[in-house]
């Protein structure tokens, strides 16, 4: 095989590797870069694309899917002077990739610095009780601070989670110890509260009872003065009766005779 052969076959195959170049497939929520003899020419959406050879060439690849950063811990210190370990989750989408390519170098760690940056301000403002009672107001000021900051790049932050605040372990002891105290506060505040509504419940019912006897005497002195009334009343009755007999005896004839008698009798 002489030089020329040799010549003609890498001519074949480099002519062969530039006619397959020109043929490019977008994937599905992507989109590529064009550049024409270095200058932006074109984007290229999902599909098939052809290119014309050593003239155009894809510079940039971006990806149009929701993507989650880790944004690495660092020590952030509170208004009381406590120095925080605090790491979270960046949540972004490249919505302009004409932006993304040519308006920043490297968004992604740009984005990072910028959700750090605004995290130490923050937490800067808070004292430490407030970082674990005011997350959704931390991650709201980052979001906004970071998607603000990246709109000339054509990114759309979505959304930011702080994943951890730690604290120094000597405050995290204090801190345990403080949750301690509080389940204990409310755990003799429960029983207290419980033993009130006991003593409650037991002089509601110690009452109650009271009441009851109170009423079973009243009606037992109702029915035995009712008894006495009736008894006085038929005794009353009969010796009315008694009397009006004695009187009617009298006034017939001899009835005066046998009185005289009878009490003579007694006497």
């Amino acid at each position: 095989m002489n030089a020329t052969s040799i010549i003609l076959i890498i001519l074949i195959v480099f002519v062969f590797i530039a006619f397959l170049s020109t043929f490019k497939v977008v994937p599905q929520r992507s989109e590529f870069i064009v550049e024409r003899l270095g200058k932006y020419s074109r984007t290229l959406d999902a599909g098939f694309h052809i290119l014309i050879p050593f003239i155009d060439k894809i510079a940039y690849k971006q990806n149009l899917k929701e993507q989650a950063l880790d944004v690495a811990p660092q020590i952030c210190i509170t208004r009381d002077n406590i120095a925080v370990e605090v790491d979270g989750v960046l949540y972004l989408q490249v919505i302009d990739p004409q932006k993304a390519s040519y308006g920043i170098d490297n968004y992604k760690f740009a984005v990072v610095q910028i959700a750090q940056t605004t995290m130490r301000s923050i937490i800067g403002k808070m004292e430490l009780d407030k970082t674990f009672e005011e997350r959704d107001t931390v991650n709201a000021s980052i979001v906004e601070a970071v998607d603000k900051a990246s709109e000339p790049w054509g990114i759309k932050v979505s959304r930011y989670e702080v994943r951890n605040i730690s604290p120094p372990q000597s405050i995290r002891d204090a801190m345990e110890k403080q949750m301690r105290a509080e389940r204990e506060k409310r755990a003799l505040i429960a029983e207290s509260e419980g033993d009130k509504q006991a003593k409650i419940n037991r002089a509601e019912g110690d009452k109650q009872e009271a009441i009851a006897r109170s009423e079973g005497e009243k009606m037992r002195k109702i029915n035995e003065a009712s008894g006495t009334a009736s008894e006085i009343e038929m005794v009353a009755i009969a010796t009315a009766k008694g009397i009006m007999a004695i009187a009617k005896a009298i006034n017939e004839e001899g009835g005066m005779n046998a009185v005289n008698l009878r009490i003579a009798e007694q006497y």
